[in-house]
């Protein structure tokens, strides 16, 4: 496994360099820059091992689906649909421009790998626990994938689909709670406290993997564990805004616009002052 979390560590940190470059070049449009570093290994690693797809086929039956209820963490998804090579890096340049395929919300659009269009919280994780039912009952073996933010485990639709993906025994659907401990508004826990997820997770009939969201060994691990008879929840503790000083655990870098020197000094301290190589 060594070489595969060398392999993400590497993905994560170019990705985390293209969301700069987005959120730079986004102007005062700004971006939603802070919840996508959070979940830069996640996504990395699901594209580098994890996931099954095909580039050339992006509607074959049997791929696995990767729901983004989390809609605003763009960056970190076009910049993985980069990795996998289904958007070209330098469509992101495009990032919020008129005309563009690349919105700040992901549209549908298969050929881009993208499964849904996501920006209202929590009907993505509906939309996955529909999924998953299907597949079970057209006999396929793919597996149904959801991000889900912590903030966004507010929405009383999450814990429907929690139930009912217990109910019906959907072994086949992995949900990744991105929990960086703050949404919008501030943090999660004052603006409406989650309590011990991994306690209501399980207590709903789910298996729970409760890892540090930035180890990629601790997501590969979790990614391959085999499930049976019951729904698999990963609670990733990441860190909101993760691998630049300004912007960890900061609520303002929800959403932000970048200038020169920022932009300049975030590039530095996720690359070590050395651009990274395409």
């Amino acid at each position: 496994m060594t070489d595969q979390v060398k392999l993400v560590e590497n993905a994560a940190q170019q990705m985390r360099t293209y969301a700069l470059e987005m959120t730079f070049n986004a102007g005062r449009s700004g971006a939603h820059v802070g919840p996508a570093m959070s979940c830069m290994e996640i996504l990395a690693a699901l594209y580098c091992g994890v996931l099954k797809f095909d580039v050339k086929n992006p509607a074959w039956e049997e791929r696995d689906r990767l729901m983004i209820s989390k809609g605003h963490c763009v960056l970190a998804y076009y910049t993985a649909l980069v990795v996998a090579g289904f958007i070209k890096p330098e469509e992101l340049a495009t990032f919020e421009k008129n005309g563009t395929d690349l919105a700040g919300h992901p549209s549908m659009d298969l050929n881009r790998g993208i499964e849904y269009s996501s920006g209202s919280l929590g009907m993505a994780f509906s939309a996955s626990v529909g999924m998953a039912i299907s597949a079970k009952r057209a006999g396929r073996s793919h597996k149904v994938y959801t991000l889900l933010g912590d903030g966004e485990c507010n929405e009383g639709c999450v814990w429907e689909s929690f139930m009912a993906a217990a109910h019906y025994k959907l072994d086949n659907l992995v949900a990744i709670i991105d929990k960086n401990g703050l949404q919008l508004d501030g943090a999660t826990k004052d603006v409406m406290d989650l309590g011990d997820m991994e306690k209501k997770l399980t207590a709903f009939g789910w298996e729970v993997s409760n890892i540090d969201g930035h180890s990629v060994s601790a997501l590969l691990t979790a990614f391959f564990k085999i499930i049976r008879g019951k729904p698999h929840a990963i609670i990733a503790n990441t860190i909101k805004g993760k691998g630049v000083s300004f912007m960890e655990n900061n609520p303002e870098w929800h959403h932000g616009t970048l200038s020169q020197a920022q932009y300049e000094t975030a590039i530095a301290e996720i690359t070590g002052g050395v651009p990274c190589k395409s």
